[in-house]
């Protein structure tokens, strides 16, 4: 086992466990879905009910469900009356995970949505207070302008995978279009006035954003 792994696992030892439903969506997720890493997983999940506790959202958007992981560990930090609406852009995830939201404790607090994000989301009428974005690395510029738009002054928007696996910074992966698409939202992001924002090394890189008022 590598230091890297013995780390992982005293953390996860020394955190909140994720309950035996997410472990079993996790466990599913990996069997039954191509790509199941994909899945935010135990600390990057217990992290995203904390900040949700945190920030105190009412109205969550997410761009990109897969699984629905990380919908239910949002939708556990809020309180009554908030809801996660989340949006993903394949079709043929809906079996495998509509399911596993309406199964969960907090299905009254999740709005799974199968289309665009970039064009429906907007269309919801709703001034969201956090936006988590985990779709299609190659339209990240795309969907965090969308985000602007629709989060409140003041309100987060967290970006999931912005180190790609470190290949943000392996130049054989220049031609790749994901790894493109991660670079230049990085870089735009980097230079945007409009927001305060720090990137942490946790799993693929997780940037989180805050709109200026």
């Amino acid at each position: 086992m590598t230091t890297d792994e013995q780390l992982e696992n005293y953390i996860l030892n020394h955190i909140d466990a994720e309950g035996d439903y997410l472990y079993r969506l996790y466990r599913a997720t990996n069997v039954h879905l191509l790509r199941g890493r994909m899945a935010s997983g135990h600390l990057q999940g217990r992290l995203l009910r904390m900040l949700v506790h945190m920030i105190r959202p009412r109205n969550i958007l997410e761009v990109g469900t897969f699984s629905g992981y990380s919908a239910i560990c949002m939708a556990e930090g809020l309180e009554d009356g908030g809801k996660v609406y989340t949006f993903e852009i394949n079709d043929e995830q809906e079996d495998f995970t509509r399911p596993w939201i309406e199964g969960s404790a907090v299905a009254d607090k999740i709005e799974f949505i199968i289309g665009d994000a970039v064009t429906e989301a907007p269309r919801l009428g709703i001034v969201f207070d956090m936006a988590f974005i985990d779709g299609d690395k190659r339209t990240y510029l795309d969907v965090y302008e969308m985000a602007l738009r629709v989060v409140k002054p003041g309100g987060f928007i967290l970006a999931d995978n912005t180190l790609w696996d470190s290949h943000v910074i392996d130049h054989a992966y220049d031609n790749d279009p994901q790894t493109q698409g991660i670079e230049s939202f990085n870089d735009y992001v980097a230079h945007d006035n409009r927001v305060e924002k720090v990137i942490l090394p946790l799993r693929d890189g997780l940037t989180l954003i805050r709109k200026k008022c």
